[in-house]
């Protein structure tokens, strides 16, 4: 059979399986979720690959923290906000940065998981545990120096991220019981980026989630420290995301649990 008989016969079935897996691309769900540190590195990130693979839901994470995942749902531009923070305490963080919400009842609340808190120092700290108390005076600014809790004479950096409110808020309420961090606090982003200036700045220390814990950083033994993490939407939940909730108590919760 000649090569251009078989180019006939094949060409149209070789054009309709790849019409049928563009459309089928075409076709697929994807739900956006806007997100701060807690569900990201403990929920989200875990659950996107093998989802996608057992029920063919696309999940597209923007996680620029719960004030912007907040202020993006109402913009339309995700399909639902996660945070690592209450409800009440969410609604408190958006009125004390004046976002004005006319209608606090218009979002519909539940909670997918829990995140425990925790402390990262860089390794020449010499800290094997801390404290409530010496916790609060490390990041008041009242304890200065390392030694001051049986650590290395080393002076203590404090390293706050612009991008974990939730994270700092919780640590904030249950840890300093309501004082403000230290004025000398540095400033970093992401819990990813706390790590990496942790790691390379003397005398550092910093908070991030249960998953950041290991590699070049240290975690002490700490009073747990532990909050909720948040999902919002406008409305009840539209399809999309009522399959990734789903998802979350059922299959999910295998790998959310590593």
């Amino acid at each position: 059979m000649s090569t251009k008989r078989i180019g006939l016969m094949f060409g149209p079935v070789i054009g309709l399986l790849l019409f049928v897996c563009l459309a089928s691309n075409a076709l697929a769900e994807e739900v956006k979720v806007g997100a701060g540190a807690a569900p990201t590195e403990n929920i989200l990130d875990k659950i996107k690959d093998p989802m996608e693979k057992a029920i063919g839901l696309k999940l597209t994470v923007i996680a620029n923290g719960p004030s912007q995942a907040l202020k993006d749902l109402d913009k339309g531009a995700v399909d639902a906000a996660a945070g690592g923070l209450t409800f009440p305490d969410w609604m408190v963080m958006m009125d004390k940065e004046g976002y004005a919400i006319p209608d606090k009842g218009a979002y519909k609340s539940r909670v997918i998981g829990k995140d425990i808190v925790k402390v990262l120092t860089n390794k020449d700290t010499g800290v094997k545990s801390l404290t409530k108390e010496q916790l609060k005076g490390i990041f008041t600014g009242k304890i200065a120096n390392w030694k001051e809790v049986n650590g290395a004479d080393k002076p203590i950096v404090v390293i706050l991220g612009s991008k974990i409110p939730g994270t700092q808020s919780v640590f904030q309420k249950q840890v300093l019981d309501g004082e403000p961090y230290t004025k000398n606090a540095r400033e970093g982003t992401d819990a990813d980026d706390l790590k990496t200036r942790v790691a390379a700045t003397p005398g550092a220390v910093c908070l991030g989630p249960m998953s950041a814990v290991g590699g070049d950083t240290n975690a002490p033994d700490i009073p747990e420290v532990g909050r909720p993490i948040t999902l919002i939407t406008k409305g009840e939940p539209g399809g999309a995301v009522l399959k990734m909730l789903e998802y979350i108590r059922g299959e999910g919760q295998k790998y959310i649990a590593k």
